[in-house]
C-alpha cells in the first residue's frame, strides 16, 4: 500500500509540474518551449569522440566534387557549451534530452575508428550519418550492431574497409541501410547477406554500391516488400537476375550497374507489374535480347540507363510512351535499325544517349519536338544524310555530339542560333562546305570538334570575346593562314589544325596573350613555323606542343622555360645536330617525337620518371644505344646508325610495351634477359642489325609478345622451344639468319601465330606435322623458302590453315596497333617486296627452294582465300592440281623448277585474279589451255617444257581441238571477261585476235584497276604514307592504371 501511495504522489508532483509549465507558456507566447539539456554523460561522450579525430578537408574532398557542402561540423563543439542538443550535427530528444541523431557527413572528420569509441555510449540513437569522411581504412566495428533502436545508418564513402560485421544485421528497426564505398573496400559475406536480408523487415532503403559480395543474388532479396531503393551497383554479383525483383509493390529505384557477369534478359520480365518504377540502372551488366515492346508500361519511369549492355534488335515503338523520362541512355549496346519516330513523345526528356550503337538512316524529325532536351549524343553510331534544319529547334541543347556517323551535306546555319550550345562535336564524318561564321561565334560555345571533314575554303575570324577553350579543326581541307583574331581568343586552352591545306607563316608570338593555353597542334598543315623570335614567355601554361612536318630547323628557344610540357612532337622537321638537354631533360614529358630529322647526338636522355613515349627513329644517330626511363612504354629508335651490343640494363626498363632497334649497325649476341624481362612486352623487332649468336632461351610463361622480328640477323643455333610460351604470339620473323634447326612443330600450338617467316636460315629435315589436333589455325603467311627442308608437302597443315579458306574476307585492316604496325617481305609475282604493314586479308604460302619431292596435295585446293603460292625450286612431281581451279582469289602462282608432268588444267583459266604463271622448267606436255588470263602469260611462263604447244609459245598443237579453242577464245572474250582481266600484258592477245583489239582491251583494262591485288598494295602503300605523314603523336592505349 505504501508503494502505491509513492507512486500515487509521484504522478501527481509531475502532473502539477507538467501542468503550471503548460500554463506558463500560454501566459506568454514569448517564452522558449520546454528543452531538457542533454545528459551530461552523451555530451562527455560525444567530446571523446570529437578528439579522435583530426579535421582534414581532404577527408571529405568528395563532397566538394559532387557539389555538397562540406566543413568541420564538430568544430562547434565545445566543453564550455554545456547543451550538446545545440551542437552542429547533433539532434536531441525533445522530452528526455537523448541524442537520437548525429549527422557528420562531409564533417572533414580524418582518422582511425576506435572499436571501442565514445559514440557506442550513444545508446538512444536513431540516426547516424557518418558519410564522406575519411576512417583510415579502419574496421567497422561490431559495437555498430548494438544501437537497437536504430531506424537510419550511412557509412557510406567513410574510407571504412574489411568485412561488414554480421551484428549490423541485427539491428532490425532499420529504414534505411547504406554502406555504399570505394570498390572492394568493404566485403559482405553471402550468409551475412542473406542473414541481413532476412532480418531487416522494414527495410525501405537498402544501398550496398561497390561493397564485394561476390555471390548469386539471393531469392530472399524479393522477400523485402517494403523496399523502395535498392542499389547493388558494383558489387560483383553473379548468375541471373531474380525476375521478381522487378516486381517489388513499392520499388522505385532499382540499381544493378556495374556488375559485368550478372546476367539477366528483360524480354522475360513482366514490366506491367513495374508501375511504380522511376529510376533503373542496369549498365554495364550482361543483358542480352531486345528490348521488350511493355517497357512502355513503366510510366512513373524518368530515369532509364542500359548502356554498356548486349542489348540487341530495334527500339520499340513503345518507348513513346514513357512520357515523364529524362534520363534515356542506350550506349555502348547492339541495339540497330532507325530511330522510331516516337522518341518525339518524351517531352519531358533532358539527356538522350545512343552513342556507339548499330542504330543507322536518318534522324526522325520528331527528336526537333524535344525542346527541353540539353545532352545529345549519337556519336560512332551508322546515321547517314544531312544534319536536319530543325536541330535548330532544340534551343536548350548544351550538348551536341554527332561524330564517327556518316552524316553528308554542309552544317545547317540553324545551328549558329543556339545561345546556350556549350560543346559540338561533328568530327569524322563526310561533312562539306565552309565552316559557318556563325559557329565560331557562339556565345556559350567552350568546346568545337570539326575535326576529320572535309571543310574547305578559309577559317573565319573569331569574335573578341569569344567563350571558346578546345578548337579542333584538324583533319579537314581547309586553306589559307591562321585567322589573326585566335590571338584575341584569351580563354583557349586548346588548338588543333593539324592535317590541312594552311599556308603562310606563323609567329609564335601571335599566341603570346594566350595565357591559359595548353596545347597547340600545327602539324601536316603546310604552314611554316618560325621559332627565331625571342618569346620567352609565350606560353607559360603549354603542356603539348605538336609541331610535325612544319619546316622548323632548330630547337625552338622558348622550350627552355616550359615546366609543364607533357607533349613534344618535332617530328619530320629540318633540324640537325645534337639533342639539347633542355629538350629531353623536361621531368614533365610523357611523349617525345623527334623521328625524321637530322639528329646526330643527344645531349643527355631523358630521365623523367613519367616518359611513356620516346621516338627518336630515321635521324643519323650514332655511338651506343641510349637507354630510355624504366617507365617508358615505347621506345622507337630504329634507322638510324646506332652500334655496339645491347647492354644489359635495358632490362631494367620492365614497362617496355615496343621495344624498335632495327635497321642499325648493333652487333653481338644479345643480353638474355631480352626473353622475360617485362611481362608488358609485346613487340620486339630487331632486324636488319648484325647481331650473331643463339635466341635467348628465356621467353617465360608470361611472355606476352604479339611480334618478334628478328629477320635480317646472323643468329646461330637451334630455336628455342620456350617460344611456345608466347600464346599472344601474331608475327614470327626469323628469316634471313643462319638458324640451324629441324621444322619447330610446336609453333603449331600457338593459337593467334598468324604469320610465319622462317626463309633463309639453315633449317633442315622433313616438316612433320605436330600431335596436336588443330595447329597453325590462324596462319595466313608461311614462308619457309631458302632452307633445306625435304621429303613430302605438309598436306596436314595445309588442311588446317583454316584462315586461309575463309572467302568471307574480313574488313581490310593492318596488323600491329595505331603507333606500331607489322612489317615483313615477301616474294609475290616475282619480286620481292617489302610490305611496311600487313593487310589482314593478305595470304600467302612460299615453300620454294627447299628439297621437298613427291606430289603436291590436293588438299591446297581447299585454300579458297590463298593469293600466292610458290612451290619453285624442289623436286615435286606428279601432276598440278585440277583443284588449283578452287583457288578463286589466287594472283600468282609460281610451280616452277620442279618436276611436274602432265597437261596444265584447264580448271586454271577460271582464275580470273591470276596475273603472274610460273610453270618452266617441269615436263609438262600438252595445249596451253586458252581464255581469260591465259591469253595474258608471256613465253617465259612455259620456257623449259619441250611437250607444251599452244598461244603463247610458237610451238602450235597438232589436233584441231586447239586450233577451235584459239578461236572460240576470240569470239567469248565479253566484257565481263575483261573487267576480270590483266592490265597492260594484255596486248598480247593481239597475236591472236588482232593488235587493235589488243590494244584497246589492255588500254580497258587499265582502267578497270588491274591487277586487283597490286593496285591495292599500292593504294595502302600511298594511304599508310599518307597515315604517318598525318600522325602527329601516337595516342597512348592507357594500359597502366
Amino acid at each position: 500500500m505504501g508503494k502505491v501511495l509513492i507512486s500515487l504522489f509521484q504522478f501527481l508532483f509531475y502532473f502539477l509540474q507538467y501542468h503550471l509549465a503548460s500554463s506558463s507558456i500560454s501566459a506568454s507566447s514569448f517564452s522558449p518551449p520546454p528543452h531538457n539539456l542533454c545528459p551530461h554523460d552523451m555530451r562527455f561522450a560525444l567530446l571523446q569522440f570529437k578528439h579522435t579525430f583530426a579535421i582534414n578537408s581532404y577527408a571529405s574532398s568528395r563532397c566538394d566534387y559532387y557539389g555538397s557542402p562540406s566543413y568541420p561540423k564538430t568544430m562547434s563543439w565545445n566543453e564550455s557549451a554545456t547543451d550538446c542538443c545545440q551542437w552542429d550535427g547533433v539532434t536531441c530528444d525533445e522530452l528526455t534530452g537523448h541524442v537520437i541523431g548525429l549527422d557528420l557527413s562531409c564533417g572533414h572528420l580524418y582518422g582511425t575508428f576506435d572499436a571501442n569509441s565514445s559514440l557506442f555510449r550513444l545508446s538512444h540513437l536513431q540516426r547516424l550519418n557518418l558519410a564522406y569522411n575519411h576512417f583510415n581504412y579502419s574496421r567497422i566495428p561490431y559495437a555498430f550492431g548494438s544501437f537497437a533502436n536504430l531506424t537510419h545508418l550511412n557509412l557510406s564513402y567513410s574510407r571504412f574497409s574489411g568485412p561488414i560485421p554480421s551484428k549490423i544485421s541485427f539491428l532490425s528497426k532499420l529504414i534505411s541501410l547504406d554502406l555504399s564505398s570505394f570498390r572492394d573496400y568493404f566485403i559482405l559475406e553471402l550468409h551475412h547477406f542473406r542473414m541481413l536480408l532476412k532480418n531487416m523487415t522494414q527495410v525501405q532503403e537498402l544501398v550496398l554500391n561497390g561493397v564485394n559480395i561476390s555471390s548469386v543474388l539471393p531469392d530472399s532479396l524479393t522477400n523485402l516488400s517494403s523496399l523502395t531503393n535498392l542499389d547493388l551497383g558494383w558489387t560483383r554479383l553473379q548468375g541471373n537476375i531474380p525476375n521478381n525483383i522487378f516486381h517489388l509493390p513499392k520499388l522505385q529505384r532499382l540499381i544493378l550497374r556495374d556488375n559485368g557477369v550478372l546476367r539477366g534478359n528483360l524480354q522475360k520480365v513482366n514490366w506491367s507489374s513495374s508501375s511504380s518504377l522511376s529510376y533503373v540502372d542496369l549498365s554495364h551488366m550482361s543483358l542480352s535480347g531486345d528490348l521488350p515492346h511493355s517497357v512502355g508500361y513503366l510510366k512513373s519511369l524518368n530515369h532509364l540507363d542500359l548502356s554498356s549492355t548486349s542489348l540487341s534488335g530495334e527500339l520499340p515503338h513503345s518507348i513513346g510512351y514513357l512520357k515523364s523520362l529524362n534520363y534515356l541512355n542506350f550506349s555502348s549496346t547492339s541495339l540497330s535499325g532507325e530511330l522510331p519516330h516516337s522518341i518525339g513523345y518524351l517531352k519531358s526528356l533532358n539527356y538522350l544517349n545512343f552513342s556507339s550503337t548499330s542504330l543507322s538512316g536518318e534522324l526522325p524529325h520528331s527528336i526537333g519536338y524535344l525542346k527541353s532536351l540539353k545532352v545529345l549524343d549519337l556519336r560512332n553510331c551508322r546515321f547517314s544524310g544531312s544534319i536536319p534544319k530543325w536541330i535548330g529547334n532544340l534551343t536548350r541543347i548544351n550538348y551536341l555530339v554527332l561524330s564517327r556517323n556518316a552524316f553528308t551535306g554542309p552544317i545547317p546555319s540553324a545551328i549558329g542560333e543556339l545561345q546556350n550550345l556549350k560543346y559540338l562535336l561533328l568530327s569524322d564524318n563526310k561533312l562539306i562546305g565552309t565552316i559557318p561564321s556563325g559557329l565560331l561565334n557562339l556565345p556559350s560555345l567552350l568546346f568545337l570538334d570539326l575535326s576529320g571533314n572535309q571543310f574547305t575554303g578559309q577559317i573565319n575570324e573569331f569574335q573578341h570575346k569569344s567563350t571558346l577553350k578546345v578548337i579542333d579543326l584538324s583533319r579537314n581541307k581547309l586553306h589559307g593562314p591562321i585567322p589573326h583574331s585566335v590571338s584575341k581568343l584569351s580563354n583557349l586552352l586548346e588548338l588543333r589544325l593539324s592535317s590541312n591545306n594552311l599556308s603562310g607563316v606563323v609567329e609564335l608570338k601571335m599566341f603570346s596573350n594566350l595565357k591559359f593555353l595548353h596545347g597547340v597542334d600545327l602539324s601536316n598543315t603546310n604552314l611554316s613555323v618560325n621559332t627565331e623570335s625571342n618569346i620567352n614567355s609565350t606560353f607559360p601554361n603549354i603542356m603539348s606542343f605538336l609541331m610535325s612536318s612544319c619546316k622548323i630547323d632548330e630547337f625552338p628557344r622558348f622550350l627552355r622555360t616550359l615546366v609543364n610540357l607533357v607533349e613534344l612532337d618535332l617530328s619530320n622537321n629540318k633540324i640537325h645536330g645534337t639533342v639539347p638537354e633542355w629538350v629531353t631533360g623536361k621531368a614533365s614529358l610523357t611523349y617525345l617525337n623527334l623521328s625524321h630529322n637530322f639528329l646526330t647526338s643527344i645531349e643527355r636522355l631523358p630521365l623523367g620518371e613519367k616518359l611513356d613515349v620516346l621516338d627518336l627513329h630515321s635521324n643519323l644517330l650514332q655511338g651506343p644505344l641510349p637507354i630510355p626511363p624504366p617507365s617508358t612504354w615505347y621506345f622507337f629508335i630504329s634507322q638510324n646508325k646506332l652500334s655496339g651490343e645491347i647492354p644489359s640494363s635495358i632490362c631494367n626498363a620492365k614497362s617496355f610495351e615496343i621495344l624498335d632497334l632495327s635497321h642499325n649497325n648493333f652487333s653481338n649476341a644479345i643480353p638474355p634477359c631480352l626473353g622475360n624481362f617485362s611481362q608488358s612486352l609485346s613487340i620486339l623487332d630487331l632486324k636488319s642489325n648484325a647481331f650473331h649468336g643463339a635466341i635467348p632461351l628465356t621467353f617465360g610463361k608470361y611472355c606476352n609478345l604479339q611480334n618478334l622480328d628478328l629477320n635480317g640477323n646472323q643468329f646461330e643455333g637451334p630455336l628455342p622451344p620456350s617460344l611456345s610460351n608466347c600464346k599472344f604470339l601474331e608475327l614470327l620473323n626469323l628469316g634471313n639468319n643462319k638458324i640451324n634447326d629441324t621444322f619447330p612443330y610446336w609453333l603449331g600450338t600457338l593459337p593467334e601465330l598468324q604469320v610465319l617467316v622462317l626463309r633463309s636460315n639453315r633449317f633442315h629435315g622433313p616438316i612433320d606435322s605436330s600431335k596436336g589436333k588443330f595447329p597453325f589455325p590462324k596462319l595466313r603467311i608461311v614462308d619457309l623458302s631458302h632452307n633445306n627442308f625435304i621429303g613430302h608437302l605438309p598436306g596436314r597443315y595445309f588442311k588446317n590453315f583454316k584462315a586461309m579458306k575463309n572467302k568471307t574476307m574480313p574488313n581490310e585492316k593492318y596488323m600491329g596497333a595505331e603507333y606500331y604496325q607489322d612489317s615483313v617481305a615477301v616474294t609475290m609475282k616475282g619480286i620481292e617486296i617489302e610490305m611496311l604493314s600487313i593487310l589482314t586479308v593478305f595470304t600467302t604460302i612460299d615453300l620454294s627452294s627447299n628439297k621437298f619431292s613427291g606430289g603436291i596435295p590436293d588438299v591446297i585446293g581447299e585454300l579458297i582465300a590463298l593469293n600466292v603460292l610458290n612451290l619453285s625450286h624442289n623436286s615435286l612431281t606428279g601432276r598440278i592440281p585440277s583443284h588449283f581451279g578452287d583457288l578463286a582469289m589466287l594472283e600468282s602462282l609460281d610451280l616452277s623448277s620442279n618436276q611436274l608432268v602432265g597437261k596444265i588444267p584447264n580448271q586454271l583459266t577460271s582464275l580470273t585474279f591470276l596475273e603472274v604463271l610460273n610453270l618452266s622448267w617441269n615436263h609438262l606436255d600438252g595445249p596451253i589451255p586458252k581464255g581469260k588470263q591465259f591469253a595474258t602469260f608471256e613465253n617465259g611462263s612455259y620456257a623449259g617444257n619441250s611437250g607444251l604447244c599452244g598461244f603463247p609459245l610458237s610451238r602450235e598443237c597438232g589436233d584441231n581441238q586447239a586450233q577451235v579453242l584459239s578461236r572460240v577464245v576470240c569470239q567469248q572474250e565479253d566484257d565481263s571477261d575483261f573487267a576480270s582481266g590483266f592490265t597492260w600484258k594484255v596486248v598480247v592477245m593481239g597475236y591472236g585476235c588482232g593488235m587493235a583489239l589488243g590494244l584497246f582491251v589492255g588500254y580497258f583494262m587499265f582502267l578497270t584497276g588491274r591487277p586487283k591485288f597490286f593496285v591495292r598494295i599500292v593504294e595502302n602503300e600511298v594511304r599508310e604514307t599518307a597515315k604517318r605523314l598525318k600522325r602527329t603523336h601516337y595516342r597512348r592505349v592507357g594500359r597502366r592504371n
